[in-house]
C-alpha cells in the first residue's frame, strides 16, 4: 500500500491515505519519495479551478526520489538510482512529437495528478521516459521545483535560441522567477527583472538580475522603449501588455508561461511594425529536463526553498495559499 495525503472533495483538507498501486507496468518505474515540491497547480487542482480534478486527489509534481524498482523493459536506469519527476507521467512515445524528441506536446500527455495519484506520498509509479535522473552537484533537498518551475522557464531558452548576448526581462520575481533570473544570468544574459513589489529590487539583484523596473510606475516601462531581445512573463495576472511589446527591440518575443485564465488583448500593429512576436509553452521534453538539470549541476544553480515535514503539508498548503512563501515550499518524507 502507498501512504499519500489527499483531498476528498474540492478545497477540503489533505487527510492521510493509502491506496493499492498494482502490478508495476513493463515501462515504469517506482520512486521513493526523498521530497515533493509544492507548486500553485497543486492548489488550483485542489481547488479543481480547471475543471478536470478527481477526488480523492493527491496533489504533488515535482519529485525527487529513489527508484525502488523498475519494469521489464526498463533499461536506463537502476534502483537506487536518485530521480526527479515533473508534471508529466506518460505520453504516447509514437506520435511526431514523441518520436521528434518534444513529448510535452504530445496529445496525450498523462499529468501525473491528473486522473492518478501524485507525489504528497511515500512513492510514486510513473513511466520511466519522464523519471529523469538527477545528476551530481544538483541538491536533492531543493530540486524538486526544477522539475515544474524551474523546467517552465528553461524550455523558453532552449525553444527560441536564447543568445547570452541578449537582452532579457523577467517579469514576476516569484516561485518562476527568481529561477529565471538565476538561468538567464548564468547563461550570460544581461537581464531585467520587472516586479510591482519594489521592496523585490534587492533579491531580485541577488538572484542575477543586472537591472529592476517597478512595473507598477507606468514611466518605467516607457522609459526602456524598444530594449530587451526577449521577456518571460511568469505571472498568472492581466498586465499591461501592449507597455510590454512596446519594450521589446525589433525581432523581440513576449513570452508566457505563467498560467492566464484570462484572454490576452494583444495590438497587432507593433507587432507587424517591429515583426515581433508573443509565444506560449508548457514545461520541457525528457531531454530538456536533462539539459536543464546539467546546466544547474554545472553552475550550482538551485530554487530557494523553505523545507516543511510531509505530515505538515496542510501548513505548507496554507502559506501557499498566503502568498507568502520565498520562493519555493517542499515538503520532506
Amino acid at each position: 500500500m502507498f501512504k499519500a495525503y489527499a483531498a476528498s472533495a474540492a478545497k477540503n483538507e489533505l487527510k492521510p491515505f493509502e491506496y493499492e498501486p498494482g502490478p508495476l507496468a513493463e515501462n515504469e518505474v517506482q520512486v521513493k519519495v526523498e521530497t515533493c515540491g509544492i507548486c500553485h497547480s497543486d492548489l488550483s487542482m485542489l481547488n479543481d479551478d480547471w475543471g478536470m480534478s478527481q477526488f480523492p486527489l493527491v496533489p504533488g509534481h515535482e519529485v525527487i526520489g529513489i527508484v525502488e524498482s523498475t519494469g521489464e523493459q526498463v533499461k536506463h536506469l537502476k534502483p537506487g538510482q536518485r530521480v526527479g519527476v515533473g508534471w508529466f507521467s506518460n505520453s504516447c512515445m509514437s506520435c511526431e512529437w514523441c518520436v521528434g524528441g518534444d513529448h510535452n506536446l504530445c496529445g496525450t500527455t498523462e499529468g501525473i495528478i491528473v486522473g492518478r495519484h501524485g507525489g504528497f506520498a511515500d512513492r510514486v509509479r510513473i513511466d520511466a521516459t519522464w523519471a529523469i535522473p538527477i545528476p551530481d552537484g544538483v541538491n536533492p533537498e531543493s530540486a524538486g521545483p526544477l522539475m515544474c518551475g524551474g523546467i517552465t522557464v528553461f524550455n523558453p531558452i532552449l525553444q527560441f535560441d536564447v543568445k547570452p548576448t541578449y537582452r532579457v526581462g523577467v517579469i514576476g520575481i516569484g516561485g518562476l522567477g527568481h529561477m529565471a533570473l538565476k538561468f538567464l544570468d548564468a547563461y550570460g544574459c544581461e537581464v531585467t527583472a520587472f516586479s510591482s513589489s519594489a521592496n523585490k529590487e534587492e533579491e531580485a539583484k541577488s538572484f542575477g538580475a543586472d537591472h529592476f523596473v517597478n512595473s507598477s510606475d507606468s514611466n518605467s516601462l516607457k522609459n526602456i522603449a524598444e530594449s530587451l531581445d526577449f521577456i518571460i512573463s511568469t505571472v498568472n495576472v492581466q498586465l499591461d501588455w501592449p507597455a510590454y511589446i512596446n519594450v521589446l527591440r525589433p525581432k523581440g518575443r513576449l513570452h508566457i508561461v505563467g498560467a492566464v485564465l484570462e484572454p490576452i488583448p494583444v495590438p497587432v500593429f507593433p507587432l507587424l511594425l517591429g515583426q515581433k512576436s508573443v509565444s506560449a509553452s508548457p514545461l520541457g521534453s525528457p531531454n530538456s529536463m536533462e539539459i536543464m538539470l546539467q546546466f544547474a549541476a554545472r553552475h550550482q544553480i538551485e530554487p530557494v526553498v523553505e523545507t516543511f515535514p510531509m505530515d505538515k503539508v496542510n501548513d505548507a498548503m496554507e502559506k501557499l495559499k498566503s502568498g507568502k512563501p520565498r520562493y519555493r515550499l517542499v515538503l520532506k518524507n
